[in-house]
């Protein structure tokens, strides 16, 4: 038997509320939605410490779960010697910059090549532990699709300190964009409600009832032909987040096959959203801690220059 302990929430950056059987089926690798009725049903699953038996419970946001699966369910998790782009490290955190492809945790689908594998072999045992095996050292994470910044935390310490930090929005995240067109302003305020699409679950969507408040602040580099590099800074920071508003302001990022960016010639998978600049109190020194992503090549290929950035 094999446990798995995590906080619903506590990677994501605006998790919805869910059911309990679908929180573990889409939580624990290996194990169908079907299979984790079975697990609630036979008290298998805990949910703030306490058996559930409940399989439509719901479980919001904070709420710790612990999962016990047979050993024929649980994958191998193993280092690998992938290269990492590292921007910061510590005894206490590491800060990467993510390529474009590259899922953030092992799950279902993708249980190899992820930023935790090569993590996991660039600082052996020093991860923390919060988030349970499949997830060690993971505090926040960004899209496959999406490139730049990531904190790894290499203690429990650290975890609760960066943790409280995103739940509380103080952390200091600039990404880098190029949207399609021009935006009529070229710098200001996008302030929205936003949640789960009405219409299509799956999706984000700007909400004139309900959702959260969501904000972006942003500001056009450049322009050229027919695109904009635009850099973007989130007061809040909900999912899909500047995916949704520069939708939203007919402006899509290119690349975005959900939210109405895709153009001829772009590859699947190339989103032009870049989480470029990272900022944080340090948890063991109190230190402000500020790193920078360089844009990836294909940035400047796009755009024509390479002096601009």
């Amino acid at each position: 038997m094999n446990e798995y302990v995590f906080v619903y929430g506590e990677d994501s950056e605006d998790p919805s509320d869910i059911r309990l059987d679908i929180c573990v089926s889409s939580s624990v690798p290996g194990v169908s939605r079907s299979y984790a009725g079975e697990l609630i049903e036979g008290e298998n699953v805990l949910l703030n410490d306490r058996p559930c038996k409940k399989k439509s419970k719901t479980v919001t946001a904070g709420d710790r779960l612990t999962v016990k699966v047979p050993d024929s369910l649980t994958p191998d998790i193993l280092p690998e010697n992938i290269p990492l782009d590292i921007l910061y490290e510590d005894d206490d955190v590491l800060v990467v910059n993510k390529p474009a492809g590259m899922v953030v945790h092992p799950a279902p689908g993708h249980f190899s090549g992820t930023l935790v594998n090569a993590a996991m072999y660039h600082c052996g045992n020093s991860l923390s532990g919060i988030n349970g095996v499949m997830r060690p050292g993971v505090v926040h994470r960004i899209d496959m699709d999406t490139t730049g910044s990531v904190v790894m935390c290499k203690n429990d310490e650290a975890h609760r300190s960066l943790a409280e930090q995103f739940a509380k929005h103080s952390v200091n995240r600039r990404y880098d964009a190029v949207i399609i067109g021009h935006l009529k302003e070229e710098t200001g305020t996008v302030e929205t409600q936003i949640g789960r699409s009405r219409s299509d679950r799956k999706k984000m969507a700007v909400l004139d009832t309900g959702g959260k408040r969501a904000v972006t602040h942003y500001e056009t580099v450049c322009e050229v032909k027919g695109y904009s590099h635009v850099r973007c800074v989130l007061e809040t920071g909900r999912t899909h987040q500047i995916r949704v508003h520069m939708s939203y302001l007919g402006h899509p990022v290119l690349g975005d096959r959900i939210y109405g960016g895709m153009r001829p010639g772009v590859p699947e998978g190339r989103l032009f959203l870049h989480a470029g600049l990272l900022g944080f109190i340090h948890p063991r020194s109190g230190e402000y801690i500020e790193t920078v992503a360089p844009l990836p090549e294909y940035y400047n290929k796009l755009l024509g220059a390479n002096d601009i950035f």
